[in-house]
């Protein structure tokens, strides 16, 4: 699929080349790879090689999204495993939102993956179930920039393609299914205060995945998008301490 519309400014994809150890991080569903710049560029800082993919269809127009498929999303972020695989010889994923379900998919997949960190992960919003009884509806009111902190704004859609909906649903399905199938040691992060991921996500993919090292940070002063929200500090030297000690 082509897309028909330009990169926005500030969605571009990033990669900083550093060390042996290379982190993945992706972006979240509607949004672009600008809510988790901050986090590629305090890991690149500490000497890691990073990078953030844009994910298809995001970052352009979302009638660009409206044509993409979970499995594009899946094979953005594949592309950048690869780009670090050449580089690197250990490997962390971490993302935020629908990025946290990619990361949750390439655990349950790629077992090389060192350690993962997952910010608001997605495996369930009861409140998009219903999109699936509309009927001639391709687009609803955008779900971007849920942030606390004043001032701070998310580069995200400011529409949310009705198919995008059914693909994120049927791939929080896929990934949930599979939760199990992931054991290598995993950092959660989750506001308590969250529009748009319900918080009780964090602690099922606590209680269901293998993994034997594994803990929860509550976030008291963010909410979804937490990566731009006042707990930012808190999420880059949580993760920085994480990726060290594994």
């Amino acid at each position: 699929m082509a897309e028909d519309y330009p990169v926005l400014q500030g969605a571009e994809p990033f990669y900083f080349e550093g060390n042996s150890v290379g982190i993945l991080v992706s972006h979240g569903f509607t949004g672009s790879t600008q809510s988790m710049r901050p986090l590629g560029e305090a890991f690149a800082a500490a000497g890691y090689t990073v990078c953030g993919p844009r994910l298809k269809g995001h970052g352009t127009h979302y009638e660009d999204m409206e044509q993409t498929t979970y499995q594009d999303w899946i094979a953005s972020v594949e592309e950048g495993l690869k780009w670090l695989k050449a580089r690197c010889d250990k490997i962390y994923v971490t993302g935020l939102s629908m990025g946290g379900t990619l990361t949750l998919y390439m655990a349950e997949n790629y077992p090389e993956i060192r350690g993962i960190v997952l910010i608001n992960a997605a495996i369930d919003i009861p409140a998009m179930e219903p999109v699936l009884q509309l009927e001639g509806t391709r687009f609803l009111d955008a779900i971007g920039s849920d942030i606390k902190k004043p001032g701070i704004t998310e580069l995200a859609y400011e529409k949310t393609p009705v198919q995008s909906i059914k693909e994120i649903l049927a791939f929080m399905k896929v990934v949930k299914e599979d939760l199990s199938k992931v054991s290598c040691p995993a950092l959660i992060f989750v506001s308590d205060e969250d529009h748009v991921v319900p918080p009780d996500n964090s602690q099922k993919i606590y209680e269901e995945i293998s993994s034997e090292l594994k803990e929860i940070i509550y976030l008291k002063d963010s909410f979804h998008v937490a990566t731009l929200d006042n707990d930012q500090k808190i999420i880059i030297d949580n993760t920085l301490a994480f990726i060290k000690k594994h």
